[in-house]
C-alpha cells in the first residue's frame, strides 16, 4: 500500500475512534500523579499552574464554540463519527485563518487538564502525540477535501494554515453566531472537561492521604455541570427549543 493511502487509512480509522483519546488520557493520568513530585513546587506555584491549566480549557473551549457557533449545515466543519461530511467547503471566519480549528480547541482543552497533573514531561509527551495522532485525522480529511472540491479547496489550503492562526488571510462569516448550537452540541465535552480536572483532582488526593474524597467546590462545580448536561441534553432529544433551520 502506498505511504498516501496508509496515511488516509490510518486516518479514517483514527477519526472513527476519535471519541476513546480522552479515556486514554484519563488512563495515563494516574501513574502520571502518582510518580509525579510536587515537593519542589511551591503551594503559590502549583496554584498559578492550576489557574493556567484551567485557563487553556477555557481557551480550547472558546475556540471550538466560536467554530460550531458559526457553522451552518453540511459544511467541512460538521463531520460524524461514521465518516466524513461536506456539502460545501467553509472558508470563512475562524476557517479563513485556521483550517482546524475543533482540532486546535482540543488540543488546548485536553492539554488544560494534562498540565493539571503538574508534570510537564507529561504536557510534552502528550502534545507530541496529539499532534502526530491528529495528523492522520487531518490528512484523511484534507484528502476527502480536495478530492470533494479541488482546486477551490487547494486555494484555501495553501494560504491557510492547518494550526497556527494566520490572521492576514480573515475573511468576515457570513453566518451570525449561533449560542444555541454551541448548547446543543457542546455540553458532553464540558461536562468530559470539568469531569477531567476532578479525575486529576481525586486521584492526587488519594495518594497524598489515601482516602477518596471529592473537595466540596469540586463536588458543586461537577454536580452544576452534570445538571446543565442533563438538562440540555433533555431540551435537545424531546423538545424543539434548541432546533435551528440550516444548523447541524
Amino acid at each position: 500500500m502506498a505511504l498516501i493511502h496508509s496515511f488516509e487509512k490510518s486516518g479514517n480509522w483514527l477519526f472513527k475512534h476519535r471519541g476513546e483519546l480522552p479515556v486514554v488520557l484519563f488512563l495515563l493520568a494516574v501513574p502520571v500523579v502518582y510518580f509525579t513530585d510536587t515537593d519542589w513546587l511551591s503551594e503559590q506555584s502549583m496554584r498559578l499552574i492550576a489557574i493556567v491549566a484551567v485557563a487553556l480549557s477555557l481557551f480550547g473551549f472558546f475556540l471550538r464554540a466560536l467554530s460550531i457557533g458559526t457553522t451552518p449545515k453540511g459544511t467541512s466543519g460538521r463531520n460524524t463519527k461514521s465518516g466524513q461530511v461536506a456539502e460545501s467547503l467553509n472558508t470563512l471566519g475562524i476557517y479563513s485563518v485556521l483550517r482546524h480549528p475543533l482540532y486546535v480547541g482540543n488540543y488546548f482543552m485536553w492539554i488544560g487538564i494534562v498540565l493539571y497533573t503538574f508534570n510537564f514531561s507529561f504536557v510534552l509527551i502528550t502534545s507530541l502525540a496529539f499532534w502526530i495522532y491528529y495528523e492522520r485525522i487531518m490528512f484523511a480529511e484534507e484528502r476527502f477535501l480536495e478530492k470533494k472540491f479541488g482546486k477551490i479547496y487547494l486555494d484555501w489550503s495553501l494560504k491557510t494554515h492547518a494550526f497556527i492562526p494566520r490572521f492576514s488571510t480573515y475573511r468576515k462569516n457570513t453566518v451570525p453566531f449561533s449560542f444555541k448550537s454551541v448548547l446543543r452540541r457542546e455540553y458532553s465535552g464540558m461536562l468530559a472537561t470539568v469531569f477531567g480536572f476532578m479525575f486529576i483532582d481525586l486521584f492526587r488526593d488519594y495518594f497524598d492521604y489515601g482516602i477518596f474524597e471529592w473537595k466540596l467546590t469540586s463536588a458543586y462545580v461537577f454536580g452544576a455541570a452534570l445538571v446543565i448536561t442533563l438538562l440540555l441534553r433533555s431540551l435537545k432529544h424531546y423538545t424543539s427549543l434548541l432546533t435551528e433551520k440550516d444548523r447541524s
